[in-house]
């Protein structure tokens, strides 16, 4: 396994991120346990999870999952660099979701004693909320690394104006600010090509791509219909995208079939190809699912491909593959 720094931070992760968003609703707590042992086996260090995963509410199955695996020894949290996330609601009361001060102390608190740790490597904010102030987010923030309960601080689904204000107002404190922002980047759904990759670029925020197979449909979905196996493609939604952009997952499939390649692999491995990305998400529900992912860590793609799966799977924008203000205009 490549290891690589997270951004600007001199934390090492794994170049592959293990998804923990399965643990519970899809796979048992044995399996995951499995799950888990097997990626530190591969030398995957990287896990990330939320405290709304599970999505029992107020419970944090999937973080209690975690909690427990730790809890059995082993170097298991010592190896590991847990990312988790708040925003979304824990309760049923005001100020049990989004990014107020009281939420963030108390949300934290529960995300250390469901993780069974004393802090947390990575703490991402699940979206931007508008209505609470940066200065209020960062001291908030800056009050868990004085007390040693965060490390590292992260965002998610945030646009590139969003990364610049963030950077922006914890530069104003003196305060490292972000480190990483997850956002949803595959073939099929490249915008963050725009505004948020050149942002993050410039700021060290090293990108953590979510859904990198486009909700199974870039994982061989047209094949698994052929061959009668089950696909998270099946979804009505999933259904819907397979229709538009059916032509081109056709020819990805043939050109992975001619590489010889699972497409699954090939389409992590594009990610691993573009400038800025630091670890796409996998999601695994079996060890299987584990260990099939892990070709794409080290397949090399030759420009030829890459050219051609530009062509399938073109940039947003009509003067594509370049950055915003270029992609829109002279």
């Amino acid at each position: 396994m490549e290891y690589t720094q997270l951004g600007r931070s001199g934390l090492s992760v794994s170049r592959l991120c293990l998804g923990t968003m399965n643990f519970g609703p899809e796979t048992t707590e044995p399996d995951s346990y499995t799950i888990m042992d097997r990626a530190h086996e591969h030398g995957i260090n990287f896990f990330d999870t939320a405290n709304v995963y599970g999505w029992k509410a107020g419970e944090g199955v999937t973080e209690q999952i975690i909690g427990r695996w730790f809890a059995t020894g082993g170097g298991r949290r010592e190896k590991t660099v847990i990312a988790t996330k708040l925003y979304g609601s824990m309760g049923d009361w005001p100020n049990d979701n989004l990014l107020s001060a009281l939420n963030i102390r108390r949300a934290a608190d529960e995300s250390l004693r469901r993780l069974k740790t004393d802090y947390i490597d990575l703490y991402q904010m699940h979206h931007v909320d508008r209505a609470t102030p940066w200065d209020e987010i960062w001291e908030a923030f800056s009050v868990l690394r004085q007390q040693g309960k965060v490390l590292y601080f992260g965002s998610s689904n945030f646009a590139g104006w969003h990364l610049a204000q963030a950077q922006e107002a914890a530069r104003a404190r003196h305060f490292l600010g972000l480190v990483s922002e997850q956002s949803i980047y595959n073939l099929l759904n490249r915008w963050v090509e725009l505004e948020v990759l050149p942002a993050a670029q410039h700021y060290g925020i090293g990108v953590i791509p979510w859904s990198p197979l486009g909700g199974g449909l870039l994982g061989g979905v047209l094949r698994k219909q052929r061959e009668g196996g089950g696909s998270r493609g099946n979804s009505d939604r999933a259904k819907g995208n397979l229709a538009k952009h059916q032509d081109a997952i056709e020819a990805y499939e043939k050109l992975c079939a001619d590489l010889g390649e699972d497409p699954a692999n090939v389409g992590l491995a594009w990610l691993l190809h573009q400038d800025g990305v630091t670890a796409p998400i996998i999601g695994p529900r079996t060890a299987e699912q584990l260990d099939g992912s892990l070709r794409a860590a080290e397949l090399k793609l030759d420009d030829e491909v890459l050219t051609k799966l530009d062509e399938l799977f073109p940039a947003p924008g009509p003067n594509g593959s370049k950055p915003a203000p270029e992609a829109y205009a002279w």
